[in-house]
């Protein structure tokens, strides 16, 4: 009795065993269970002659990121839809997983289930991996004995979403990836190639351009003080990053001046309206109220100034005012989403109108970026150009002036 209770009580750990079966056959797999003793008593009734039992490794791996999550989403969804139980839905995930980190999650939630927690309760251990919005479509689709409908819908959305970021990173990284590369040529020209031509220009004895002394200061300042100016560069953008992360005053500011830069701006500004509208019309669509429906969708838009807005529409709806004249009286949202808004309150249809907003608004990011691409390369070729051969020009000057003078 006592060994059966222990056997009972032990923390379950996934192991990895071979063995050969009835005829011979070599055979693998994994199973869950709280001692190697259990494992072996457990292939032995099935027949199985043990050869190789070893424990998988449950710690370490990479951090659990959003494409994790919406993977394990639309797994989930998809195994459901199929007739799988959800504690065998959640077996069959964690042994695919290639990440300890996510497996070991994808066992504790399975485990809460297991003892009769409930599958959003059992979310909601983990905010990390888990936010609001996941864990209220969750609970909605629960109570309405439609879960598989609603991990689709979530599943829908956060590859949606991801998608938006996606195009985002896209139309941003050739410019940093080129404004880093230019920085680092530059930072070479300086160190190491004009006081190599500031040697050969002492031997000429003659007085060099102002171009060219511009140029050398720069220099002699650059290898003197270059800690200092790494220092400022990359302790400030530190400072400044942290800053923007925690202070609620600074992700306002610098949230409202993203919206304002010319080109960008629109495309961020695209983006989280695509995003405040996906998850509305997600969240409506699921059954949640939509004055609790609005507690989600204001962070999940990811800047502060719809946020903010999304707290003052929540409030107005909560006091009896339409959704459509909240709205209009934030200042932030384009005349199309509101009309959109407005024929989906008359018709009954919130939810299905908001979806083709953000349909058009991810088609229009979508487009911005393919524009973006073939704008800022010429752009920043004139810039690079103008600065490098700027002073590639003030070095060879000297030169020239003395070819005009033999």
């Amino acid at each position: 009795m006592a060994t059966a209770a222990l056997a009972k009580n032990a923390k379950e750990v996934i192991f990895e065993w071979e063995g050969k079966d009835k005829n011979g056959k070599l055979v693998r797999g994994e199973i869950r269970a709280g001692g190697e003793a259990v494992v072996s008593a457990s292939l032995r009734r099935q027949g199985i002659l043990l050869t190789k039992l070893k424990k998988r490794r449950t710690s370490g791996g990479r951090a659990i990121k959003q494409k994790d999550i919406a993977i394990f989403t639309r797994q989930l969804a998809t195994m459901m839809k199929a007739g799988v139980p959800l504690l065998q839905s959640f077996d069959i995930v964690a042994r695919g997983s290639t990440n300890p980190r996510m497996t070991k999650l994808l066992t504790d939630i399975r485990n809460d289930v297991e003892t009769g927690t409930s599958l959003s309760s059992a979310f909601r251990k983990h905010p990390l991996y888990f936010d609001s919005l996941y864990c209220n479509l969750v609970e909605a689709g629960e109570a309405g004995g439609i879960l598989e409908a609603l991990l689709d819908r979530l599943a829908i959305y956060q590859e949606k979403t991801m998608a938006i970021k996606a195009k985002i990173k896209s139309a941003l990284m050739y410019p940093v990836a080129v404004i880093v590369v230019a920085f680092v040529v530059l930072t070479v020209i300086m160190i190491f190639v004009i006081p190599a031509f500031e040697d050969v220009f002492k031997s000429f004895g003659g007085e060099l351009p102002a171009p060219t002394l511009a140029v050398i200061w720069m220099s002699k300042f650059f290898v003197k003080w270059w800690w200092l100016i790494f220092g400022i560069l990359f302790g400030g953008g530190y400072i400044f990053f942290e800053s923007w992360k925690r202070s609620e005053k600074m992700q306002m500011t610098m949230d409202r001046l993203l919206l304002r830069i010319p080109i960008f701006g629109d495309l961020i500004n695209k983006s989280v309206i695509a995003r405040w509208t996906r998850t509305l019309s997600t969240m409506f669509a699921a059954g949640v109220p939509l004055v609790e429906a609005l507690d989600s969708v204001g962070g999940a838009s990811g800047n502060a100034v719809y946020a903010q807005a999304t707290e003052q529409i929540q409030k107005d709806v909560s006091t009896g005012s339409a959704l459509t004249t909240s709205m209009t009286a934030t200042g932030v949202f384009p005349t199309m989403v509101l009309q959109m808004a407005a024929i989906g309150e008359e018709s009954g249809s919130l939810d299905h109108m908001l979806a083709k907003a953000a349909e058009f608004y991810e088609d229009e990011v979508d487009e911005m970026v393919k524009g973006l691409s073939s704008l800022m390369e010429p752009f920043i070729i004139v810039i690079l150009g103008t600065l490098i051969g700027g002073i590639v020009v003030s070095m060879y000057l000297p030169i020239f002036k003395l070819g005009s003078v033999v």
